[in-house]
């Protein structure tokens, strides 16, 4: 996205140029190094223009006269005329999701925004940095498309629509979106930056700060991904632990319990009554109201289950949608899944997802790893998920990539208590060569919390100082003493 030139104030020439240079938001030295004009832009579900442009890179940096892509950067200015140099970038999740989809989340920063700009760029093959997109992937239209769990017909599709585009999908990694970083750090004209990273943007800010440690003056990593996870696997893991954990602690309910008794039981009901082949039943579509005839599998019911634990809320009517769905009424469930899978597959590219995922995670699953997943409930669900990586075009990962990094910057850790995908063990772990790090655990909360509550104070708090010792301190005991919110155990109000 792309900046012209702001227009000055008639005076001396050396008057003129002092304003145009508060005005573009760097110091003088900073903006005789910038390179990247931004103009005008608007960005998804923000009210107010952001200042845009595009880097444009090789695709393959082992073939710099080969394909060139372009990489979207938006800058959301501070709030003053002389800014502080180092701003605060953003890092998406995922991996698949476009940094410009967390705008509004980032125009939340207000305190940061006083004093630094907020970066978002869009990682390669997401958002408009050169996307990945492909027929095959585009968000469901249709009831039973968006039923469907099997990505491998599709990945198949995919691949060779974007081969046959001269997209090499190969270089479409974790260690080519550092690259990038760099490439946008040089083009605006930044000495160091501060990093926000959450989910997969954590993966990303450390393998940034293991390749460019001076470039870096903080970082805030929330919903920590340390380096030795296989995402592809070990999510599957953590998933059936959060699911167990809500029927834990509908058991530990007595209202939740004896409107709804043992919830484990309740599912395994369902998995004997859709049987190993699924069946057909009656479902009313939430978004027309029309009764719709779909075939259901237990596979399906998983699939549309475990998103809701990524958020407690939405996991608090669990226990009512799973009795509902063991007495053969499914159409809670099917509504709640779509209200969450729906928006998750309009902001994710599922092609990027492969591309890192294959070429960083699956290589490091030895065969008996994946033989174990048949002990979960969501083993197919699984390997399904690994069996694109059969048919999808590999990159490689350095080979340093699953190391843990080890620095001495200020590092905020977040976590939430009941994270199903990035539970505080793994924050734990990064910290363990992270010497001037700070773990801050919200126990109620689940996947990524700084957006939430008190979260952008306790951040910019943070990135002012580049330390801890002026974190707000009733944030930190808010998000500790944060408890799961009550569960549903009728229709009508929460309770204990």
């Amino acid at each position: 996205m792309i900046e012209p030139e702001r227009p000055t104030r008639p005076g001396t020439v050396a008057l003129a140029a002092a304003l145009a240079l508060a005005l573009a938001g760097c110091s003088a030295q900073e903006s005789a190094r910038r390179s990247l004009e931004l103009a005008d832009c608007r960005l998804p579900r923000l009210a107010t223009a952001a200042r845009c442009g595009t880097v444009e890179v090789p695709e393959d940096r082992a073939k710099p006269d080969g394909r060139r892509i372009g990489i979207f950067v938006a800058v959301l200015p501070a709030n003053t005329l002389t800014p502080k140099a180092d701003p605060l970038l953003i890092l998406a999740g995922g991996p698949g999701q476009a940094a410009s989809a967390l705008a509004p989340f980032a125009s939340r920063l207000v305190e940061v925004r006083r004093t630094r700009d907020v970066i978002l760029v869009d990682q390669r093959g997401t958002g408009r940095s050169a996307p990945l997109d492909c027929a095959a992937f585009k968000p469901a239209a249709g009831t039973a498309e968006a039923l469907d769990i099997d990505p491998l017909p599709k990945a198949r599709e995919c691949a060779a629509e974007l081969a046959a585009r001269g997209v090499d999908v190969a270089q479409y990694t974790t260690a080519a979106w550092i690259a990038d970083l760099e490439a946008v750090r040089e083009a605006l004209g930044v000495a160091q930056w501060n990093l926000w990273g959450g989910s997969y943007g954590t993966r990303v800010a450390l393998a940034y700060v293991r390749q460019h440690p001076q470039r870096v003056r903080s970082a805030v990593l929330d919903g920590v991904a340390p380096p030795s996870v296989r995402i592809s696997l070990d999510v599957w893991r953590t998933r059936e632990r959060a699911l167990d954990d809500v029927f834990a602690a509908c058991r530990a309910s007595d209202a939740c319990a004896r409107s709804h008794g043992d919830l484990a039981s309740s599912l395994e009901r369902v998995r004997r009554s859709l049987g190993p082949s699924g069946r057909e039943v009656t479902v009313t579509n939430p978004r027309t109201g029309a009764e719709e005839k779909l075939a259901l599998t237990f596979d399906v019911v998983l699939a549309g289950i475990q998103p809701l634990t990524y958020v407690p809320e939405l996991a608090g009517a669990l226990p009512a949608l799973v009795a509902r769905a063991a007495d053969g009424d499914y159409g809670p469930l099917f509504a709640a899944a779509q209200f969450v899978t729906g928006d998750v597959a309009a902001q994710m590219s599922a092609a990027l997802h492969y591309s890192v995922t294959c070429a960083e995670d699956v290589p490091r699953i030895a065969p008996d790893e994946l033989s174990a997943t048949a002990q979960l409930r969501s083993g197919a669900l699984a390997r399904a998920v690994l069996s694109v990586c059969d048919a999808w075009p590999r990159g490689r990962a350095p080979d340093d990539a699953s190391r843990p990094v080890a620095a001495d910057l200020p590092v905020l850790l977040v976590s939430g208590g009941l994270d199903p995908v990035t539970p505080p063990a793994y924050a734990e772990e990064a910290a363990k060569t992270l010497p001037n790090s700070r773990h801050v655990v919200a126990a109620g909360y689940g996947h990524i919390v700084t957006p939430h509550a008190c979260g952008p104070r306790l951040i910019a708090a943070f990135v002012d100082r580049a330390g801890f010792d002026t974190l707000p301190g009733s944030c930190v005991e808010h998000f500790a003493k944060s408890t799961r919110p009550p569960l549903w155990p009728d229709r009508l109000a929460p309770q204990p």
